[in-house]
């Protein structure tokens, strides 16, 4: 194993055991409770949204390290943004899971710890687990959406 795969692994193990923003939302302006068939992964994101902007989000999960380090990530990158800059980072962080992008150790750099789940694509059910997250967010943000 390479110094950057031991680094993720790490990464990825330590925001398991001690997941960033882990709890309940009691102001929470949106809510979208999400489970994975493939596995029985289960997420509850609580955002709260002001002006357009994430000022808040908090989560509790049942399952895999991979999805609960995933979404604990998540949360840390997408506070302070809007809707659109969070659609931006699914994008980046879809694209990485997939394997559509495959960055350099330089380029990893602009993923922060997103970068850790690079290696994920070789492992497609794998890809489930570190995405549902990103996507019960993006379900979230649409079904709340300002008209």
């Amino acid at each position: 194993m390479s110094d950057l795969q031991e680094l993720y692994q790490s990464i990825i193990l330590d925001h398991n055991r001690r997941p960033k923003n882990y709890g309940a939302l009691d102001d929470a302006t949106v809510r979208r409770q999400d489970r994975n068939p493939a596995c029985g992964d289960e997420i509850l994101l609580e955002i709260k949204v002001d002006h357009d902007v994430i000022t808040d989000v908090k989560f509790t999960s049942e399952g895999c390290a991979v999805s609960r380090a995933s979404a604990s990530i998540m949360t840390q990158a997408i506070k302070g943004k809007s809707r659109d800059e969070v659609e931006q980072l699914f994008r980046q962080f879809h694209e990485l899971v997939t394997g559509k992008v495959k960055p350099t150790p330089q380029e990893a750099r602009d993923y922060g710890e997103m970068a850790a789940f690079s290696g994920v694509s070789r492992f497609p059910i794998r890809v489930k687990c570190a995405s549902m997250a990103w996507h019960s967010l993006q379900a979230a943000l649409r079904e709340s959406a300002p008209v």
